[in-house]
């Protein structure tokens, strides 16, 4: 028995994009990475807020799911199944970069007043 799916096709169909073996696994993993990582910023850091609430909203179609990848890329609706793994791996690179650069800290300097006026003062 081979260990690449059954149900599978040969190609995703678009250029140097390979069909993942195991992808509701992959996503699932991926996921749960992104969830450890934010676990570590505070709770009240906005970037944790909306980035958990959508990962475990697709983690929960991943998990309801099962092995069916049909369905997650039905129910999800952001493209082939490949497309949400790299989608989860940029955000897990993102999350990473969150981490160490710390965005909910105070600004190191003062920004001016006039900084955030529209239009900017002449």
């Amino acid at each position: 028995m081979s260990s690449f799916r059954e149900d599978s096709y040969l190609t995703t169909g678009l250029t140097g994009m390979h069909v993942a073996r195991h992808p509701t696994k992959t996503l699932a993993n991926t996921y749960a990475k992104i969830l450890r990582t934010t676990a570590k910023m505070p709770d009240d850091a906005a970037y944790r807020k909306y980035t958990e609430a959508l990962v475990r909203d697709r983690a929960a179609i991943v998990e309801k799911a099962g092995n069916d990848w049909k369905m997650v890329e039905k129910e999800m609706n952001s493209g082939q199944i490949e497309e949400l793994i790299i989608q989860a791996d940029k955000e897990l690179s993102l999350a990473r970069q969150m981490l160490a650069w710390k965005p909910w800290e105070p600004l190191v300097t003062k920004p001016e007043a006039d900084q955030w006026k529209w239009p900017p003062p002449k």
